[in-house]
């Protein structure tokens, strides 16, 4: 295991402790909270997980290939949530309140599942019937206004819709897109998968910062999957390392907005294609959006 510690402020070097994090290993079928030593303190197995949330109560909600589950500490299932056959999910949200928003692959739609399991809500999504069972859909949130954020994944875009299901704006992305987190300022930071990319993008859709796949020296972006932005800023990006990179280089890294590295995270060992994450020592309330997942 190794983890990397620098930042660099001014003329002076200094050494930050690395954060807390919880994250998913997609190829690895682990979701597992690290210490921010990079100890595994707490870890349950799943099938494919793509999402994962600390709750206002201290337990571990997440998607995995099959739905999704909520975690105590202690390991105890006390919700889940089982797709249909033959359906994909691969991403969740714990909403204000109680229900949880997951994203369906496969039947093409978001629904809302109140705490009894019980389907509260249900958006249809339509997409190109082109586009294979896997590939529909990745990251989709669900805004403080009741809008959702959808990233269609094997269509490279980003769809907005009202609390109705209405289309109000389609985002071409420069990859195909893996998250999309809504921004105080309104902006959306997106992560663009195997477009070696992340961009920021303003009300208008004008690029107003992006991440480049060569912008870190020594450290290049393979598929940008899951993200955290932090209060202070600063962005921790997983960088997916499947498609022949496994082990090559760090899993996940903090980078400051103008693009210096304060940690990087590595572990061949224990942790293969790391695709979500979250910063533990972020204070804010997940299920009313303080958390920019």
């Amino acid at each position: 295991m190794k983890i990397i510690l620098a930042a660099l402020f001014s003329t002076l070097s200094l050494l930050h402790a690395a954060r807390p994090v919880l994250c998913c290993d997609y190829g690895g079928g682990t979701v597992t909270v690290l210490s921010a030593a990079g100890e595994v303190e707490w870890q349950v197995e799943a099938k494919h997980p793509q999402d994962c949330w600390r709750l206002p109560n201290g337990n571990i909600l997440f998607a995995h290939q099959s739905g999704a589950r909520e975690v105590t500490r202690d390991k105890k299932t006390v919700w889940e949530y089982t797709a249909p056959e033959k359906v994909e999910v691969h991403a969740c949200q714990p909403l204000p309140d109680g229900n949880v928003l997951i994203v369906e692959c496969g039947t093409s739609r978001i629904i809302e599942v109140n705490r009894e399991g019980r389907i509260a809500k249900e958006i249809k999504l339509v997409t190109k019937d082109s586009v294979k069972l896997h590939n529909q859909f990745r990251g989709t949130r669900k805004t403080a206004d009741g809008h959702y954020l959808v990233c269609f994944k094997g269509e490279g875009k980003i769809v907005e819709l009202d609390g109705s299901g209405k289309v109000l704006r389609e985002v071409p992305v420069p990859g195909d897109p893996h998250e999309v987190v809504p921004l105080p300022n309104k902006n959306l930071l997106i992560t663009c998968g195997d477009g070696h990319k992340v961009v920021e993008i303003d009300p208008a859709g004008k690029t107003v910062w992006e991440l480049n796949e060569n912008d870190l020296p020594g450290n290049t972006l393979r598929l940008m999957a899951g993200c955290h932005r932090l209060p202070n800023g600063n962005t921790i990006f997983a960088n997916y390392l499947g498609h022949g990179h496994l082990g090559e280089q760090p899993q996940f890294f903090e980078i400051t907005p103008d693009k210096k590295v304060v940690w990087t995270f590595e572990d061949k060992g224990r942790f293969k294609t790391i695709n979500q994450l979250m910063a533990l020592d972020d204070t804010g309330d997940a299920t009313k959006g303080a958390v920019l997942r």
